[in-house]
């Protein structure tokens, strides 16, 4: 069957990494972290103490960042994010990161770069890309579109688990307020603002495991795959 494009939106802590990796192993389709993409241009800011309010300052940084994903079997197999040559992949995952991820990320230029970069990643197709804007404005016509959504209260539990493996003085609350913020931002900002599309299919993995959540995507999958086809 012909490849297709497949991407997945939603909110944070919904795990659309965790369901774009999947479908990846299980197609041999290419997967493309978006939100790491806005991770390492966020940690190449802060860095290089780049105000992101200054529209010149961003992009005269921006000139000067680099990224592409390479093949890291300490990733569980997976693409790790290299900025300007260097492995990033663990470095963007820390709060201070998280914190301002959502602000970078609402700044027109940053966005302009990151979907100029993502699109061409996607000429070949057989992709599996997830984000907040995917399937609205990186890839409108993508074969097979999903919208992830999940209970808030379920999602601060998930991000809590994930970040206290890693900080264990990170508080619940603090995981609570941040996602919240996260939400503000990414639904409410002027540039490209989450939003589902018209032709997405929801997915609210409250009450399913990670198993059932694949096979109901892979069916999706092989519905698009068909009617592509056809």
């Amino acid at each position: 069957m012909k490849k297709i494009i497949i991407t997945i939106d939603g909110y944070s802590s919904c795990g659309k990494s965790t369901l774009a990796k999947q479908l990846a192993r299980q197609l041999d389709y290419v997967y493309i972290d978006s939100g790491a993409m806005y991770r390492a241009i966020t940690f190449y800011f802060i860095q290089n103490q780049v105000s992101w309010s200054d529209p010149a300052a961003v992009k005269e940084a921006l000139q000067n960042i680099h990224l592409e994903f390479e093949y890291d079997e300490t990733n569980e197999g997976q693409a790790s994010i290299y900025l300007n040559g260097e492995n990033v992949e663990h470095l963007i995952r820390d709060m201070l990161v998280a914190e301002k991820v959502s602000e970078v990320a609402a700044v027109k230029e940053v966005r302009e770069f990151a979907v100029a970069q993502q699109q061409q990643m996607g000429e070949k197709k057989g992709i599996v890309m997830d984000g907040r804007d995917i399937g609205t404005t990186v890839f409108p016509k993508a074969e097979l579109k999903i919208f992830m959504t999940a209970d808030t209260a379920i999602r601060v539990e998930r991000r809590f688990k994930e970040l206290y493996a890693k900080n264990k003085s990170i508080t619940i609350q603090e995981v609570k307020e941040n996602l919240e913020l996260r939400d503000y931002i990414d639904s409410n900002r002027e540039i490209s603002p989450l939003r589902k599309a018209a032709d997405a299919i929801i997915l609210d993995n409250s009450q399913l495991s990670m198993e059932e959540q694949l096979q109901l995507a892979l069916q999706w999958v092989e519905d698009a795959m068909m009617v592509q086809s056809s």
